[in-house]
């Protein structure tokens, strides 16, 4: 059986993953205590269910504690487990609870909206050691969407090495274990015919690779990920996420993220984001 758990903060997408594993054919179920979970999965393991995703988050009070025992005791039985962790940055979260006017889970006595937030953020502090964090501050459903797939779909059998990038005028992503800044670089935005491309073009590519501190800056980069990726690896991490910022988060990051990819594919499991272009 594989296990899709999905928990993190309220207004960050979680009814949207379990929507999407849902139409791909997963056996769903939204806000399971998780006292309950054992026994859930014994049961649909027993009827034959072989793709099941859960919602568990801060309503489960003071029980949220012990999910991650529960994940390893179901790792140790043989369960496909697979923590996704969703979160966003505090005034997206406001927003998106104005914009929806729903109540906060949490919001029972006077607490006002942020306040609920914060909360929230402490109860699930101790649940995202173990869990692949996505954040969805600055996605469109359609991105979040495709890395959900991507998530399921992908063999975690050890760990999976992330590359994302990303601009800084839009923040630096909640998710990332690793993040090195290339705003120092020549930047193909100012000039007219490279503009409207990305760091995936040809033209944006051959642009950077004639500068002396880019070729600099990326061996340094890649020789600090492939030197102490096997401490990450010691620590038994299923991900490490290596988001690498521009200003634009389309042009120098990207370019960055594409290459370190090519490079470590032959060695290690890859995925790549770019956080800024569209799907």
């Amino acid at each position: 059986m594989q296990l899709v758990i999905i928990t993190g903060l309220s207004g960050s997408g979680k009814s949207v993953a379990l929507k999407v594993l849902e139409d791909a054919a997963y056996y769903t179920t939204d806000n399971l205590p998780v006292t309950l979970l054992p026994a859930m999965v014994d049961f649909l393991r027993g009827a034959g269910y072989e793709r099941v995703a859960v919602s568990i988050d801060a309503r489960s009070g003071d029980t949220l504690s012990e999910l991650p025992r529960h994940v390893r005791e179901l790792k140790a039985r043989g369960v496909d487990v697979r923590v996704l962790f969703l979160e966003a940055k505090t005034e997206t979260l406001l927003k998106r609870f104005s914009e929806t006017r729903r109540r906060h889970p949490l919001s029972a006595g006077a607490l006002t909206v942020a306040e609920c937030i914060a909360r929230e953020r402490e109860i699930l502090a101790d649940i995202g050691g173990e869990s692949h964090h996505i954040d969805t501050s600055e996605l469109n459903p359609n991105a979040l969407r495709a890395w959900i797939k991507e998530f399921v779909e992908s063999d975690h059998s050890g760990l999976t090495l992330l590359f994302e990038s990303f601009g800084y005028k839009h923040g630096i992503p909640l998710d990332a274990d690793l993040v090195f800044d290339v705003r120092c670089l020549p930047n193909p935005f100012y000039d007219p015919a490279l503009r409207p491309l990305t760091g995936k073009h040809r033209a944006v590519v051959e642009f950077l690779e004639t500068d002396t501190n880019v070729k600099r800056m990326y061996h340094d980069i890649r020789e600090f990920i492939r030197n102490w990726l096997p401490c990450f690896v010691a620590d038994n991490r299923s991900y490490l996420t290596v988001a690498i910022g521009c200003t634009g988060g389309e042009h120098r990051s990207v370019y960055f993220v594409e290459k370190l990819a090519r490079d470590f594919h032959e060695s290690r499991r890859v995925l790549v984001r770019h956080r800024e272009l569209s799907i």
